[in-house]
């Protein structure tokens, strides 16, 4: 299954009342893992940067001057987004910017049936808690060390990790199975800081079988060398 964690930055928090997309970050994940491909994009507003837009994520009237207009970049992120389901944080909020600008440029909205709210998904299974971003990365014990402004791409790869814990952690298997959810953690026992490496999505290189091969080399009577000779 392809699903698309995504997240904006903007000048504001209305675009009925004219504030715009900036930036757009979007991760492919694959059943559950990402795949490493992603689309990010930053945007000429064509309008003021106020103070405190910028205190958030640090993107000024200076450095947006001479990047694309959303019309020059929306074939390139529609294309990435495909038909997948959409998932962002507040989903509401993201979608209606970027939906706002889909129709200010007259191309066909994203249906809402796509849409992912992790915050949604966050309240029902944390009750009580925080819902922050932040405060759902300290839970599932994700690095927060790069993050000391809000960025569209590293959020949405944050997010896209947050995702996976809260629809119930990445299944270690072997690729015999997809969609079984593994338990994570239990309400009286604390969050689960397991890190799974995601499966690679291609072949080892030369270099890597030879440094393979010697390794075996090393190995004195390999009990899978036992079983082949058996």
């Amino acid at each position: 299954m392809r699903e698309i964690v995504f997240d904006t930055e903007t000048t504001g928090l209305s675009f009925s009342g004219g504030d715009r997309l900036v930036e757009i970050g979007c991760v492919e994940l694959v059943n559950r893992v990402a795949t490493g491909r992603h689309f990010h994009a930053y945007i000429n507003p064509q309008r003021p940067m106020p103070v405190e837009a910028f205190r958030v994520h640090g993107l000024s009237e200076v450095f947006l001057s001479d990047k694309p207009l959303f019309h020059d970049v929306v074939e390139d992120m529609l294309e990435f987004i495909g038909d997948s389901p959409m998932v962002a944080h507040n989903a509401n909020f993201d979608f209606g910017f970027v939906n706002g600008e889909l129709g200010r440029c007259g191309r066909p909205i994203i249906s809402l049936d796509r849409m992912v709210d992790t915050l949604t998904l966050a309240r029902t299974r944390h009750p009580g808690a925080k819902h922050t971003l932040d405060a759902l990365c300290s839970r599932y014990g994700i690095d927060l060390s790069q993050r000391s402004l809000h960025g569209a791409l590293l959020d949405a790869q944050l997010l896209a990790q947050v995702y996976v814990e809260l629809t119930g952690g990445r299944q270690i298997t072997m690729g015999l199975a997809v969609d079984v959810p593994v338990m994570r953690e239990t309400a009286s026992e604390a969050p689960s800081r397991i890190h799974v490496r995601p499966a690679r999505h291609f072949a080892p290189s030369p270099e890597e079988l030879d440094r393979h091969a010697a390794f075996l080399n090393k190995l004195e009577e390999p009990l899978w060398g036992k079983a082949i000779q058996g």
